[in-house]
């Protein structure tokens, strides 16, 4: 007598659990856009306004290029000042934040905390900070943009840092190798190509932040974006507009072909 073996099939899962949690996601866009008096009618009659902004910005003066020039390359160096500098000083704290290479409690917590600070206030809260201190200049905006590399260059080397493999750590333990010669030969070689494509990155947004922290006397082209929305002079705004793209396009390229051979 032969048996017929049936197999059961599973049991689909339960979507009630994606049905509650889109509940709960259209519920807070539904709040959040009546707390903010934000409605979907105002969009819709301020959008031919969109039209009519790019209509005064086409066609751009392009002679405006020679006088933006200079200010551009600005901005372009105290984005590649800022970031190598907090670069370097992001290297220590990074090493102070990791669990499991700073081992004491009362030490990395401290220094964590001190770097979510620094990453909590804005690029351009800094900048008008230092401007305060500094004056009106370049200055203000190379101090701004390093505390903002050594807040996120910190922080994503710290977090990659306790991702690595413990194993050479150990064996140049076992073999009486100090702290440093640790860092040096166990830690730096599975880092640093992460810790340079971590800088490439944050060059390429401080590229973006350098150029409107002149909106608050920090130097760089921001300063033209000042000026030419204050007078309503958008064809100007436009040729800003294109020529920060324009930079901003080739060093996004230029830095993805080296963060791929990196790694």
């Amino acid at each position: 007598m032969s048996m017929r073996t049936e197999l059961s099939r599973p049991k689909a899962p339960s979507k009630l659990k994606h049905y509650l949690s889109a509940a709960v996601i259209i519920l807070l866009l539904w709040g959040s856009s009546v707390q903010t008096e934000a409605t979907l009618s105002e969009l819709i009659e301020g959008f031919p306004n969109m039209f009519d902004l790019l209509e005064e910005m086409f066609p751009p003066k392009w002679t405006y290029f020679d006088n933006i020039a200079g200010a551009m390359l600005e901005t372009i160096r105290m984005a590649l000042i800022g970031t190598t500098i907090g670069a370097i000083l992001s290297i220590p704290v990074a090493l102070l934040c990791a669990g499991n290479i700073t081992a004491s409690w009362w030490l990395h917590h401290p220094v964590r905390f001190l770097l979510n600070l620094i990453r909590t206030i804005p690029d351009l809260l800094l900048a008008a900070v230092f401007v305060a201190i500094a004056g009106i200049g370049p200055l203000p905006g190379i101090m701004a943009l390093t505390l903002f590399s050594l807040g996120l260059i910190a922080k994503l080397t710290y977090e990659a840092l306790e991702g690595i493999d413990r194993g050479p750590i150990e064996a140049m333990t076992s073999a009486g190798a100090n702290g440093i010669q640790r860092i040096v030969y166990a830690v730096v070689p599975q880092i640093q190509a992460h810790f340079m494509s971590f800088t490439l990155y944050t060059f390429e947004i401080n590229v973006r932040a350098a150029a409107v922290l002149g909106l608050v006397g920090a130097g760089g082209i921001g300063h033209y974006y000042e000026i030419t929305l204050g007078f309503l002079e958008y064809d100007k705004t436009c040729v800003i507009i294109i020529f920060t793209l324009a930079i901003v396009l080739l060093i996004d390229y230029s830095s993805t072909k080296l963060r791929e051979k990196l790694l």
